[in-house]
């Protein structure tokens, strides 16, 4: 420690101390104030063995050293240091190298840095773990869904018998040629469903696309223009070719010709003969042909153009005392005059839509002292002037109970106009009461319920509509979309929460 001390002692400063007799500044070795090297900086290679041996003796590193700012001070141009200074800071040094020996020794720039890029290389080997992880992970799964591939290409090659004998089914030159189809089976798998296909001539393939759907009703809106009936929603949709015989009474006589063949195996047709469900002969297909013009003038060309169908005994009818079921029932609605319709009391097999409003019941019956309900005379209804559904050939004044299985099939009325829109997106208690006073009027005259004008969106309304419809007692459901009417997907509970 001394002689690194003596060693910054130069000639030269000697020579200049002794000679000009200067005083030199007195440094208290117990000094305590805050350190300052900035001006003593080593100048020459003594005063750099003196570091470096200062470097040895403490085992300092090199960040250490770089505290112990020395200056320089040039007085005539030679260097003066501060040894009181220099002590002084020697001494906290070799104190704080002692003080710390016991628990950590001073890391070097070189050895920070190695500890963070051991750190970094850890990090670094657990992504690259992670990494390879997953991506042997995707490749074992495509390595599995590649052997399914395989598996399912290779058993492809090699079909089993059943499906080999399923794909040659009827097929041209197989031992089965010609037993795929037999003479009924036009609508085979078809599951007859209480729905009425409303516009029906809309549909892609009219009246087919109905009865592959099973609905049980369909609708054709005929326009008279001329001696033809031409079917159609306005007079601008009208086209030569689309006509009441050709979209439904031509096919509908094909179609049942079919289903009641006449072969050696069976020499006469069925009595009843059956309807156009293979699944269900008994059902009745209804047929309802809106009048569109006007009702005295178009009737009798609808009577004259059912010629096909009556004179095969396809028509449901009216005898003059029963009614005797059908293969088809045709049932007229809006400008269809009752009048003309029930002329004939002997014989007629066009029926007519009443009009369901006038129909409702008013409430329960009133009793008797015995309590036995007392019949009921209800008088007559004003029906609105004017032609329309339910209207047309009928007096202002009108007994409902006029309507019945002998000259009507229906009782139908617009729901938006009768028991009104559900603006609360649900059916209201007042609004199910009207409703079920409509069917109990309906029923208790031997006629079927139909409701148009239903709500058709959203579907969650759509579908808590047509639930309480059939919850009620509603015969027929008016809808536009076969497919969701006919899965009765909208009859699951699910539906009902949002509305309870």
């Amino acid at each position: 420690m001394s002689s690194s001390c003596r060693s910054f002692r130069s000639p030269a400063y000697h020579h200049h101390h002794h000679h000009h007799h200067q005083p030199h500044q007195h440094y208290d070795d117990q000094d305590t104030s805050p350190l300052d090297f900035s001006s003593f900086r080593p100048g020459h290679e003594q005063d750099e063995e003196a570091v470096e041996l200062l470097k040895s003796d403490l085992r300092f590193t090199n960040d250490s050293i770089s505290e112990i700012d020395l200056e320089r001070e040039h007085h005539s141009g030679l260097l003066r240091p501060r040894w009181s200074t220099l002590r002084t800071a020697l001494t906290r040094l070799r104190s704080r190298w002692h003080n710390s020996a016991n628990t950590h020794r001073f890391l070097s720039a070189d050895e920070s840095r190695l500890g963070r890029a051991q750190k970094r290389s850890v990090r670094s080997k657990k992504l690259r773990w992670l990494l390879y992880s997953i991506i042997a992970f995707l490749a074992m799964l495509g390595l599995v869904q590649f052997f399914v591939l395989a598996c399912a290409i290779v058993v492809s090659f090699f079909p089993d018998e059943l499906e080999q004998t399923i794909g040659d089914w009827g097929q041209p030159g197989t031992p089965t040629e010609g037993w795929s189809h037999w003479p009924t089976d036009a609508t085979r798998e078809i599951v007859p469903v209480g729905c009425h296909s409303h516009n029906d001539y809309w549909r892609k393939v009219p009246l087919f696309s109905a009865l592959q759907a099973g609905c049980i009703g369909v609708e054709a809106d005929v326009w008279l223009a001329g001696d033809e009936l031409y079917v159609g929603h306005t007079t601008s949709a009208l086209t030569a070719n689309r006509t009441l015989k050709s979209l439904y009474v031509n096919p509908l006589v094909e179609l049942l010709e079919k289903q009641n063949p006449v072969t050696s195996f069976h020499p006469a047709k069925d009595q009843p003969l059956n309807g156009v469900f293979d699944t269900d002969p008994s059902q009745t297909l209804i047929l309802l042909i809106d009048f569109k013009t006007d009702g005295p003038a178009t009737w009798p060309h609808v009577v004259s153009q059912l010629s096909p169908l009556r004179e095969r005994g396809y028509l449901t009818y009216f005898n003059g005392t029963d009614v005797v079921q059908g293969p088809v029932t045709v049932v007229g609605t809006g400008d269809t005059p009752f009048n003309l319709l029930t002329a004939n009391s002997t014989y007629r097999d066009i029926f007519f839509d009443a009009p369901l409003a006038k129909l409702e019941d008013e409430g329960p019956p009133e009793m008797d002292p015995e309590g036995r309900p007392l019949p009921r005379s209800p008088g007559p209804k004003r029906l609105p002037h004017g032609f329309g559904q339910g209207h047309s050939g009928l007096p202002s004044d009108v007994n409902p109970d006029i309507f019945d299985p002998t000259n009507s099939y229906y009782a139908s009325v617009s729901f938006k106009k009768s028991i009104g829109l559900p603006w609360h997106f649900h059916i209201t208690p007042r609004q199910l009461e009207r409703i079920r006073a409509q069917v109990r009027g309906a029923h208790r005259r031997g006629l079927k319920v139909r409701y148009w004008g239903l709500p058709s969106w959203p579907r969650s309304l759509r579908n808590h509509v047509w639930s309480v419809l059939m919850r009620e007692g509603v015969d027929i459901l008016n809808v536009d979309d076969l497919k969701s009417a006919t899965r009765r997907d909208w009859t699951r509970r699910s539906w009902r929460w949002w509305f309870a």
